[in-house]
């Protein structure tokens, strides 16, 4: 499927919330937290507070109906107890042979999956470098080397370390932030994006060992005081957003390091902000309940248009685009995991 029209015939449809249908949901007896499509979209990975964690079979949704019942998912491998504490964070390798998950038992753990049995092989990985829970990840993969490098962070001393894959040790401890670490993002192989508790961002590149930008002297105008919860860069590196516990997203310039606006398109916390594929459009959840996606076509200075997609019944937590096709999948304190698409007619 071409994203690039799927996301422009979007952009021509009368866009309300009963475009976007629930397809699968997954139901667990606790919220849950997190999850993360496997890079060739066919599988994507879920986390729970029950310590559980399952790899689901991307569903064929060719024929899908606006009328049609939403049902299960296949679950390819499901494993229950997986930490010691809630699963907060799950992210995929670039070649999708790696999957880590982080969780309140500060621990990070990453194994082997195998698209031939669908199934996780060969002896996982435990790191407990964190003295406080790993609320985000994020891979840096160097395809050239064929290293895997994992960045992550959380609560506790504040710090990020990347860790190389291959050996389990940490390479790197970034410092600087002075309060909890929210938020992770990498868009390319050396350069990573940290939100935090802290009211800062900053970016970071393993190549210099340190911080290379940071947009805190703008706290006043642009934070109003108000934690970072959640960041995200466009696959060109050039727009950066950031979510916000008073209910802001807030543009980015990155090349031109400047703020572009500050909008409100929730009325509560946003835990969750990711870019459409293209970047035509941009997807935030919040402790509103709701999922809001807005349209980033046109003048990003002046108003932007934000609609409501779905909905769950209680907080959302975590929102993540399928890599190619127009759906995506949300979880949240409802218990719930749901995958959304455009109904064919």
């Amino acid at each position: 499927m071409n994203i690039n029209k799927t996301e422009t015939n979007m952009r021509e449809r009368d866009k309300d919330s009963s475009h976007f249908v629930a397809v699968t949901t997954i139901s667990d007896s606790q919220a849950i937290r997190s999850v993360d499509f496997h890079p060739d979209g066919q599988h994507y990975a879920v986390g729970s507070n029950s310590k559980t964690f399952r790899i689901c079979q991307y569903p064929q949704i060719s024929k899908l109906r606006q009328d049609q019942h939403f049902y299960p998912p296949s679950v390819l491998c499901k494993r229950t107890k997986h930490h010691r504490g809630s699963i907060y964070c799950i992210c995929w390798s670039a070649d999708g042979e790696l999957v880590a998950t982080g969780s309140n038992d500060k621990t990070i753990k990453y194994m082997r999956f195998s698209k031939d049995t669908n199934q996780l092989v060969g002896q996982e990985v435990e790191l407990n470098m964190h003295d406080g829970t790993v609320r985000d990840m994020c891979f840096l993969d160097n395809s050239s080397s064929k290293s895997r490098l994992l960045a992550s962070g959380g609560a506790g001393d504040c710090k990020i370390y990347v860790t190389d894959c291959m050996t389990g040790m940490p390479t790197q401890v970034f410092s600087g932030h002075s309060g909890h670490i929210s938020s992770l993002y990498s868009w390319n192989n050396t350069t990573f994006v940290s939100g935090s508790q802290d009211q800062t961002i900053r970016f970071w590149d393993i190549r210099s060992n340190g911080v290379v930008n940071s947009f805190d002297e703008y706290k006043t105008d642009a934070f109003q005081k108000s934690p970072v919860t959640a960041v995200c860069v466009d696959p060109t590196g050039r727009l950066l957003v950031s979510g916000h516990a008073d209910s802001a997203c807030v543009l980015y310039d990155i090349r031109g390091n400047r703020l572009i606006q500050r909008f409100y398109p929730h009325s509560a916390e946003i835990r969750c902000i990711r870019f459409s594929p293209s970047a035509y459009y941009m997807l935030t959840c919040s402790y509103d309940n709701s999922i809001r996606l807005t349209d980033l076509q046109g003048d990003l200075a002046s108003d932007l248009a934000s609609v409501v997609v779905a909905k769950h019944k209680d907080k959302a937590i975590t929102i993540r685009w399928h890599p190619t096709e127009f759906t995506f999948i949300s979880t949240s304190a409802d218990k719930t995991a749901t995958l959304w698409a455009l109904p064919q007619s």
